[in-house]
């Protein structure tokens, strides 16, 4: 397949790129385009065939659901079949934004796109190329290979998935880097499925209560080929213990492995090892290392390392997704110090 890549301005994309790309969904094809939180892998929602096509090109389970991507309230109507009030205050808050919401579906939304459930994930991106391009509802999971880190670039998107889809809207870096989150509204209290970019705590204050799911994976998520360990502690609040610690075990590591740590600017200013740097950014500022995880992991494997080993991080806020993320991408090899 010749996959065609349309460069746009992230803030004012050609109208006539978005009208082809749109073309493209309805004839059946595959798009891949940016979203505020990572790049997405679109295809028509109504269209079956154009949707398995997704579980083939990315090796994905069919047991795990897709989100559904809409630009105008109206549309909820023909993705779920009740509105409950409370989504018309998330959405005046939140939408367009990283929030998903998984309410009861329409019975015309195909059971592909919900893996046979009855219920439906959808979400208005507040990237302005999502929000034209969904002007037809759109599934979009990451435009990765299952398991492997999600792309944050266009380049990513190329080295996973060129030849096997129709077109790549490339608008540059995507500005939040990690997944929406997911809170299922069918549930009392409502469940956060996945954290995401937007922290749950500010979802609680309309919310309320919020159950938060104890996560089992179904399969691998965001792993890079390079084993990765996460090293934890119970209190972040004594950084420079935990930053003495750290240091000693890769240290040890060190010894008889080539290393490579991914840590943030204040780690790496308070240790010396033997192994090389990907810096993430400053604790100061989660949203940058949210930003900066999927391309860090991706560089872990350029570096042709034997071990990654990556910093942990105090579990609220923002820090509640980055450790969902770092925990999957280790494969939950984990070491408390």
């Amino acid at each position: 397949m010749q996959t065609r890549i349309y460069k746009v301005d992230p803030e004012k994309p050609s109208d006539d790129v978005i009208e082809e790309c749109i073309e493209i969904l309805k004839r059946g094809g595959l798009v891949v385009f940016p979203t505020e939180t990572v790049y997405g892998l679109g295809a028509y929602t109504f269209n079956p065939k154009a949707v398995l096509k997704i579980f083939e090109v990315k090796r994905r389970p069919p047991t795990n659901p897709l989100i559904v991507h809409i630009s105008e309230l109206e549309q909820l109507n023909e993705i779920v079949a009740e509105i409950p009030d409370v989504v018309f205050e998330l959405a005046e808050k939140f939408w367009p934004g990283p929030l998903t919401l998984v309410l009861k579906k329409n019975p015309k939304v195909p059971d592909v796109v919900t893996a046979k459930l009855d219920t439906v994930a959808v979400r208005m991106p507040a990237h302005p190329v999502a929000l034209k391009l969904a002007r037809i509802p759109i599934v979009a999971p990451s435009a990765n290979i299952a398991g492997k880190p999600s792309p944050t670039t266009a380049e990513h998107v190329i080295k996973d998935l060129y030849g096997k889809v129709d077109a790549i809207i490339d608008a540059g870096e995507t500005p939040y880097g990690v997944e929406s989150t997911i809170i299922d509204l069918t549930k009392k209290p409502p469940v956060l499925i996945r954290p995401g970019a937007l922290p749950v705590e500010k979802i609680g204050e309309i919310l309320g209560s919020i159950k938060i799911q104890t996560k089992t994976p179904f399969y691998q998520h965001y792993t890079p080929n390079t084993s990765l360990l996460v090293i934890e502690t119970e209190d972040y609040s004594n950084f420079e213990e935990y930053a003495r610690k750290f240091e000693s075990v890769v240290r040890d590591l060190a010894k008889d492995k080539n290393v490579a740590i991914i840590v943030s600017k204040e780690l790496a200013e308070k240790i010396s090892v033997n192994a090389k740097v990907i810096l993430l950014g400053s604790r100061k500022d989660m949203y940058e290392l949210c930003r900066n995880l999927f391309k860090s992991l991706r560089r872990l494997d350029e570096l042709n390392v034997d071990l990654g080993v990556i910093e942990g991080f105090e579990e609220k806020g923002l820090g509640l997704t980055l450790m969902d993320r770092i925990r999957n991408a280790s494969n939950f090899k984990i070491l408390k110090v």
